[in-house]
């Protein structure tokens, strides 16, 4: 089973410097870890406005059941909530918070 390593930051400031890809290998194996994790608190994004308004969400992870919205919290660009997403599932696979400077 993979596994986040928590001291693999350089995974993380890969990720930060460039969201949207291309990834190495490594990144790869975390993104897909990620992105496949049980639904239940999943953080994800909903598309307010194409290519130019994001909002935070949770899955639920009970078939048919809507997101949890977080109103509030909103994005301007992919590359932003891309980077928000990630530091949350992050903090969900490691339980540690990355570091204010990624």
């Amino acid at each position: 089973m993979i596994t986040v390593d928590p001291a693999r930051l350089d995974l993380a400031a890969e990720f930060m410097a460039n969201p949207i890809g291309p990834h190495s290998p490594d990144l790869q194996q975390i993104l897909w870890l990620f992105r496949g994790s049980a639904p239940a608190g999943k953080h994800v994004l909903v598309c307010l406005e194409p290519h130019r308004k994001w909002m935070l969400a949770q899955m639920d992870g009970r078939p048919g059941k809507p997101l949890k919205l977080h109103k509030s919290v909103i994005f301007r660009t992919l590359e932003d909530a891309e980077r928000a997403v990630f530091r949350l599932r992050w903090k969900a696979a490691t339980g540690q918070t990355l570091p204010e400077r990624f």
